[in-house]
């Protein structure tokens, strides 16, 4: 019998993807343990930036964990809202792939899905957004197989486009769909096929 537990959440902006710190300087920050009583040993599979919100996965079995982060190529989809009027040009370059450096080496992005999309449907943020007073924004879509150290936010600004707002609202089969910020769903492990 499996006594391992699964969990879906949408991490609010400001939140850090973990459960305790051990820094001193980071003690203030908002943890995830604070949003529900998460069973013991509960561990976040990958990770979304403070900055970030959205889909994040947690579970008690690493070999799920495993899979999705580290084995099966998973598709994670990303809504950003990116500052002024993006490009055909920059979404040509952001699916082909790009150069941006992670860790103070060059790393070439494999290609990826990228579409300009509406304003999506999605819930409000407690993030500071600057309005249209400012210049203009849009919003693409990107569907990735891979998650380096803040690499949506690279690729945008790599194509002149710095990122305002970044929220997963995909992990392979699972969403974000109907929930709110903050939000936990207990979910049932699936294979990604």
């Amino acid at each position: 019998m499996d006594t391992h537990h699964y969990f879906k959440l949408y991490k609010p902006y400001g939140y850090i993807s973990q459960f305790i710190t051990n820094d001193k300087h980071a003690r203030r920050k908002k943890f995830l343990g604070t949003l529900y009583d998460f069973p013991e040993g509960t561990m976040a599979v990958g990770r979304l930036d403070e900055n970030s919100e959205g889909l994040l996965l947690l579970t008690t079995d690493g070999g799920f964990s495993h899979n999705i982060s580290k084995g099966k190529k998973v598709e994670k989809e990303y809504y950003v809202q990116v500052d002024g009027m993006i490009t055909s040009d920059a979404i040509k370059m952001l699916q082909q792939g790009l150069e941006i450096s992670i860790n103070g080496k060059n790393y070439q992005t494999k290609p990826c899905k990228a579409t300009m999309i509406e304003t999506p449907s999605i819930p409000p943020t407690s993030q500071r957004i600057r309005d249209d007073r400012h210049g203009p924004t849009s919003w693409i879509a990107l569907i990735l197989k891979e998650g380096k150290f803040r690499q949506v936010r690279k690729m945008t600004a790599a194509v002149g486009f710095p990122t305002l707002r970044l929220v997963r609202v995909r992990i392979g089969s699972y969403t974000i769909e109907n929930m709110e910020c903050g939000s936990v769903k207990k979910i049932t492990p699936t294979n990604f096929l």
